[in-house]
C-alpha cells in the first residue's frame, strides 16, 4: 500500500485532522536548476542550515553539492550536514593501489558523481563554516581521523529523533518521479528508512512556525518502489528536477561491486543456512558473509540432495544439534519473508529462485488465520468462513465487511454493498452468510482468486550491485507490489506506530532470522561490531543492536552473529574471538547464537562455562589452548576440561582442503552472483591483497624485499599485468624494487 492509500485505511495512527491536513498541501515546487533551488532554501530556512540526508545512495548529491559549494564561497551561511553512510568511489592509497583501482574506477563508476563535501573531508579543505557529522561511517572510512570527533552513536531507530535533537531545518533526497492520469508521485526509492518518520514531524513543527524545507531530486536511474515509498507530491516543499531541461541526463547511482566470497566465508554462510527454517523470517547485511549466506540457501533449495551431502561431510548436525532444534535443511516449499533494514541484491535472487516468497499482510487477523493454516492465499469460501468464525465480519454483511473484504482481495473489485445486498454480475445477491443459498451464489459471483495486499519484503533502503538497480526497475507491477520500501523504525522495532501493531509485526515475522556481522566477539558472548577498545568507530551500530533485541521478544526468533575466526591486524594474526575486550556492541546478556567457519556456538540461556567452551570450540585452533587457559585462569571453566578431538583441527588449511574438494564440484565459488573484474584485476588483486599482509611489519618489508632478489624474469603474462598496474618500465629505484617484489610474488602464485 502507498501512504496515499493508508490515508484511507485504519491502519495509520495519525489523527484524521492531520491527514487532511497534509492532503490539502500544495504540491511541491519544481526547480530545474540547483542553484535556483539553493536561493529558495536559504530564503526559506535562512543562513543557518541544519541539512539531514540519508544513507548512502539515497543522498541528493546534485543538491547538496551546490548548497555545499554556496556556503564554501559564502561565509555569512553556517552549514552542518547530518548524514551516515558518505559514498566514495575507491581510491588507493599507495602508488601500486592507485595504479590498479583508477582504469578500474573508471569503468565501474563512470558517470557517478562526488560528494563535494568528502572530497574536502580528504583534504582537510573543509572550511570552518561548515561541519560533517555521521552517524554511520563506511566501514574503516574513517579510522584516524579527525571525523572521529564528529560522530554521533545511535541506534538506527534514533536516528530520526536524534537529527531533530540536533535542530535540522532542511531535509533532502533522492526520489523517482512518476505521473498517471495526471497525478504526479514521488517514489522514496532506496531510502524510505528516515523520509517516513520524519516528513510527519516536519508536519507538525512546521504546524509551530519553525523553518523548515523538504527537498527532493529527482534521479530517473533509481527504481520507483511501490507501497509505502510511493508518497504524493504534497509531501516535498521543493523539487530539483533536471529532466525539465532539454538534453538532460541524471547521473549514474553508485554500485557495490560484488566481493569475492572467500571459503572461510562460504563456510559460515553455509552452517548458517542450516538455522533457517521453511515458513521463516530472514534479515541480513551487507558484504560477502551476505553474499554467502545467499548462496548457500540458494544451493539448500535448489541442489538439495548435494546439500544435505555436505552437511554429512562436515557432520553440521552431529556437531551442533541446534541446526536440529531450530534450523531445517530441506527446501524452501512455504518460502520466506524478508524484513531486514537493508535489501541486499541477495534478497532478489532468493525471489527469482521462488524462495522469497512468503507473503505477509497489513491486517492481524488474516495473517494469524495464514500462520495457523485456516487459510491460504487461495481464496476460496474457507476464507470466508474463516474470517467469519473469528468475528473478523458479520453474518449480515455490511458495507465495511464488503470494502475489507474487496481490500485484501477476497471479494471482486466490483463487488457493490447496496440496501444490505451484494451487487455484481448483474445479480442481487444477499449478504447473509448463514443462507447457504447465498453462499453458493456469493461463491460463484463474487470471490476473488488470491488475497492481495501480500508483501514478500520489507525494506528500509537499499543498495548493491548495478544489476541490482536494473533488476529492481524492470520488475512486472506483479512484482512490484509484493517489495515494500518502509520506515526503518517499521522493520527494526516492534513497538513503532507507524503502521499497525505490535502483534501484527509479530505474527508477520514468526520464525525469524536476524543474521548480522561482527568484527570480535569475547568468550562471555559479548559482540564488537563497531568500534575498537580505543573509541575509534569503524562503522556504526546501525540496526544489529534493533535485530538483537528484536529476537530476544519473539519467542521463535533468533539472533544470529557472524564472524570470521581471525584475522590480521598490523600485519599480526589475531583471534577475533577474545578473552575480553574494551569495547561492547551487544553485550553479553543479549547473547544467542555465533558462527564461525569452524561452526556453531548456540549461546542463549547456557551458563557461563558452556558459553566459554562453545566459542572455544569454534575458534581458530591456533589460539584455542591461550583462550582456555584464560578462561581456566578466571574460573570460569573447569580445570580439567580439554577441547573435544573433534574440534582440534579447526585451521585455513583445513578449510582450504575442503574447499579446493568442493570447488573440483563448481561449489562454493569465489563470484557466484557475478564479478565485476577482469581476469588480470582479479590476479593482481589477490597479489596485492597477499602482499598487503606480508608487508605490514618491517620485518615482513625486509623478507619481502630479499625474496624479489632471487625472481625470475618475468615471462608475457607477468608483463602483461605489470604494464595493467604501470610497473612494466619503472623509472625510479622505488619502483624498480616494487616490480621486483611484485614479480617474486606473482612468480610463487604460479607455484
Amino acid at each position: 500500500m502507498s501512504v496515499l492509500e493508508l490515508v484511507d485505511t485504519n491502519l495509520t495512527t495519525a489523527p484524521a485532522k492531520e491527514e487532511s491536513a497534509s492532503l490539502a498541501k500544495a504540491p511541491a515546487k519544481e526547480f530545474a536548476e540547483a542553484e535556483e533551488l539553493v536561493d529558495q532554501v536559504l530564503k526559506t530556512v535562512g543562513n543557518n542550515v541544519v541539512l539531514g540526508a540519508p544513507l548512502a545512495i539515497g543522498k541528493s548529491v546534485t543538491f547538496i553539492n551546490a548548497l555545499y559549494q554556496r556556503a564554501k564561497t559564502d561565509p555569512s551561511i553556517n552549514l552542518r550536514i547530518e548524514t551516515g553512510i558518505s559514498l566514495e568511489k575507491p581510491v588507493g592509497r599507495s602508488k601500486l593501489e592507485k595504479n590498479f583501482l583508477e582504469p578500474f574506477v573508471e569503468r565501474e563508476f563512470a558517470g557517478v558523481p562526488d560528494l563535494d563535501y568528502m572530497m574536502d573531508l580528504r583534504k582537510g579543505a573543509v572550511p570552518d563554516n561548515i561541519s560533517v557529522g555521521e552517524f554511520f561511517f563506511k566501514a574503516g572510512s574513517f579510522l584516524n581521523s579527525p571525523q572521529q570527533q564528529k560522530y554521533t552513536s545511535t541506534n538506527y531507530t534514533h536516528a530520526a529523533r536524534d537529527l531533530f535533537d540536533k535542530g535540522i531545518n532542511v531535509i533532502t533526497q533522492v526520489v523517482a518521479k512518476r505521473t498517471i492520469d495526471g497525478v504526479t508521485t514521488y517514489s522514496l526509492c532506496s531510502n524510505s528508512d528516515l523520509a517516513l518518520d520524519m516528513i510527519p514531524e516536519v508536519d507538525r513543527l512546521k504546524a509551530q512556525g519553525r523553518p523548515f524545507a523538504v527537498v527532493g531530486e529527482v534521479n530517473s536511474n533509481m527504481p520507483f518502489m511501490e507501497n509505502h515509498a510511493e508518497i504524493p507530491a504534497n509531501m516535498f516543499d521543493f523539487v530539483l528536477d533536471g529532466n525539465l531541461k532539454p538534453d538532460h541526463k541524471d547521473y549514474a547511482l553508485f554500485a557495490a561491486p560484488q566481493a569475492s566470497i572467500s571459503p572461510e566465508d562460504h563456510m559460515i554462510g553455509f552452517y548458517a543456512s542450516s538455522l533457517l527454517k521453511d515458513g521463516g523470517t530472514l534479515q541480513v547485511g551487507i558484504g560477502s558473509l551476505s553474499s554467502a549466506l545467499i548462496y548457500s540457501t540458494l544451493l539448500r533449495h535448489q541442489h538439495n540432495d548435494t546439500y544435505k551431502q555436505l552437511l554429512q561431510d562436515l557432520k553440521v548436525e552431529e556437531k551442533f544439534p541446534v541446526t536440529k532444534t531450530i534450523g531445517e535443511t530441506g527446501t524452501f516449499d512455504e518460502g520466506l519473508y524478508g524484513c531486514s533494514e537493508l535489501m541486499v541484491d541477495g534478497f532478489y535472487h532468493l525471489y527469482e529462485a521462488g524462495i522469497l516468497k512468503r507473503e505477509v499482510f497489513e491486517d492481524l487477523t488474516i495473517q494469524t488465520l495464514l500462520n495457523k493454516k485456516k487459510i491460504t492465499t487461495d481464496v476460496s469460501v474457507s476464507t470466508l468462513l474463516a474470517l467469519l468464525e473469528v468475528n473478523a465480519i458479520q453474518k449480515q454483511l455490511t458495507e465495511h465487511d464488503v470494502n475489507y473484504l474487496k481490500r485484501f482481495g477476497i471479494f471482486k473489485p466490483e463487488v457493490k454493498h447496496t440496501d444490505g445486498k451484494l451487487v455484481t454480475d448483474g445479480q442481487t445477491i444477499s449478504g447473509d452468510l448463514t443462507d447457504k443459498e447465498a453462499l453458493d451464489m456469493i461463491t460463484k459471483h463474487c470471490l476473488g482468486d488470491k488475497l492481495k495486499g501480500g508483501i514478500v519484503m520489507h525494506g528500509a533502503f537499499f543498495i548493491g550491485p548495478r544489476d541490482f538497480y536494473e533488476a529492481l526497475k524492470n520488475m512486472s507491477p506483479e512484482d512490484h507490489k509484493k517489495f515494500c520500501m518502509t520506515s526503518v523504525n517499521y522493520v527494526n522495532d516492534l513497538y513503532d506506530h507507524f503502521l499497525g501493531s505490535q502483534q501484527l509485526k509479530q505474527a508477520q515475522r514468526k520464525h525469524a532470522r536476524f543474521i548480522n556481522s561482527a568484527m570480535m566477539a569475547t568468550l562471555n558472548g559479548a559482540v564488537i561490531s563497531d568500534a575498537l577498545e580505543n573509541g575509534q568507530v569503524v562503522s556504526g551500530v546501525g540496526g544489529q543492536y534493533n535485530f538483537v533485541a528484536q529476537s530476544h521478544q519473539m519467542r521463535d526468533s533468533r539472533s544470529i552473529i557472524t564472524l570470521r575466526s581471525c584475522s590480521f591486524r598490523k600485519g599480526k594474526l589475531e583471534s577475533n574471538i577474545k578473552f575480553n575486550y574494551g569495547h561492547t556492541t551487544v553485550p553479553r546478556q543479549l547473547r544467542d547464537i555465533v558462527v564461525t567457519e569452524y561452526g556453531i556456538a548456540d549461546l542463549r540461556g547456557k551458563p557461563d562455562h558452556v558459553v566459554y567452551t562453545e566459542l572455544i570450540k569454534i575458534s581458530d585452533s591456533r589460539f584455542q589452548q591461550q583462550l582456555l587457559e584464560q578462561a581456566k585462569a578466571a574460573g570460569k571453566v573447569a580445570k580439567d576440561y580439554t577441547i573435544p578431538v573433534e574440534f582440534g583441527n579447526n585451521t585455513p588449511d583445513a578449510i582450504r582442503a575442503k574447499h579446493k574438494q568442493y570447488l573440483k564440484q563448481d561449489i562454493f565459488t569465489p563470484f557466484p552472483f557475478g564479478c565485476s573484474f577482469t581476469d588480470e584485476e582479479l590476479q593482481l588483486g589477490k597479489v596485492l591483497k597477499s602482499l598487503k599482509v606480508k608487508t605490514a611489519t618491517p620485518v615482513g618489508k625486509l623478507k619481502s624485499v630479499l625474496n624479489a632478489l632471487k625472481a625470475p624474469k618475468p615471462d608475457q603474462h607477468t608483463v602483461t599485468l605489470l604494464k595493467r598496474i604501470g610497473l612494466d618500465n619503472p623509472q625510479n629505484l622505488q619502483d624498480k624494487i616494487t616490480q621486483r617484489v611484485l614479480i617474486s610474488e606473482l612468480s610463487g602464485k604460479k607455484k
